[in-house]
């Protein structure tokens, strides 16, 4: 019997009733994956950073600083992030073990390495997870989680809260676009991204992806998630803008002729960075894992580039350190 999606609703134009879309047209073809995997294989892509992994991991990495109390976010690699926020403990798709794999052995492997350990956490309220791809939701990491802190509660998007339950998760909720639940004077929303989802073959779109806003008195935070670049994102700015804080992806959109469905490049980061009211943001989606044809330290330059094309400054919108932090007290009037 074919699987009919329980979740189904005809309002909705990202529900159908074998699974969930973008509202986007598709602009990949039949034969787009295997003629991008000949053209990489033949080309010997991605190719290594300029000075080497080593000189990179120097350059761009350093152990997580968890000292302090003090309303902070933390970055730590790929779109991996801490929040500490009126003394919660935030976790957002925190893939932090050596490879973005369903095994141990194969499968795309860290190229730095993560900047803290789960245990290394004085406490954790909050896990979001933006959707089920390998390099943003990892097993080993959640099953980590639940053995140190077995009292946190995972928000995901529809369809992906039994898998949790499977992984021994107790408290688990979750959202489709535009809902929200609230802890005392923290709200957290589920909002659209351009994507997909898979875990196996055999579940393509079964679950829903998606970005998150996280608000307090005194934040508003927008993570995009894995996102190609939409003019429907507009309207998370609309509906819960300006925001003081961001999460933009900047990795893994070469080629633009495959990747521009599903990731953004600078440029368009840029500009949805604009539309959002140039908050501090965090460049996230690269440092960590090889996933498309640009090698590990080109987002970071292009990133430099697009600001220079958009007129802008990076004061706001500059690349960080894996495991770097920045206080949130004043980003309002940084």
């Amino acid at each position: 019997m074919a699987w009919k999606n329980p979740w189904y609703d005809s309002s909705k134009t990202h529900h159908t009733p074998e699974g969930f879309r973008n509202p986007e047209p598709d602009l990949r073809r039949p034969g787009d994956l295997q003629r991008w995997r000949r053209e990489r294989k033949a080309q010997g892509l991605p190719l290594p950073p300029r000075e080497g992994y080593a000189a990179f991991t120097a350059q761009w990495w350093q152990p997580a600083d968890l000292s302090g109390s003090d309303d902070r976010v933390w970055w730590l690699g790929h779109a991996a992030l801490l929040l500490r926020v009126n003394q919660r403990y935030i976790l957002i798709d925190p893939a932090l073990s050596s490879r973005a794999s369903p095994l141990p052995f194969a499968g795309p492997q860290r190229k730095t390495p993560s900047p803290l350990n789960i245990r290394d956490l004085p406490r954790l309220d909050l896990v979001l997870v933006s959707h089920n791809h390998y390099d943003h939701l990892d097993r080993p990491t959640v099953r980590q989680i639940v053995r140190h802190f077995p009292e946190a509660t995972f928000i995901v998007p529809l369809g992906l809260a039994s898998w949790f339950t499977r992984q021994g998760v107790a408290q688990v909720e979750q959202l489709d676009w535009w809902q929200s639940l609230r802890f005392d004077d923290l709200c957290i929303d589920a909002v659209p991204a351009r994507h997909w989802s898979m875990r196996t073959p055999r579940d393509r779109n079964r679950s829903l992806w998606c970005g998150w806003v996280v608000r307090s008195p005194t934040l508003r935070f927008w993570f995009s998630g894995d996102s190609g670049f939409s003019e429907n994102l507009r309207e998370v700015v609309t509906r819960l803008g300006p925001f003081n804080l961001a999460a933009l992806p900047i990795g893994a959109w070469a080629p633009k002729w495959f990747m521009a469905s599903q990731h953004m490049d600078p440029d368009q980061a840029v500009e949805l960075w604009r539309e959002a009211g140039r908050p501090l943001t965090v460049p996230i989606h690269w440092g960590v894992f090889e996933l498309a044809d640009e090698s590990l330290d080109a987002p970071p330059a292009e990133l430099e580039h697009a600001l220079q094309r958009a007129g802008q400054d990076n004061q706001r919108f500059s690349a960080w350190r894996i495991g770097e932090s920045r206080g949130l007290d004043n980003i309002d009037q940084e």
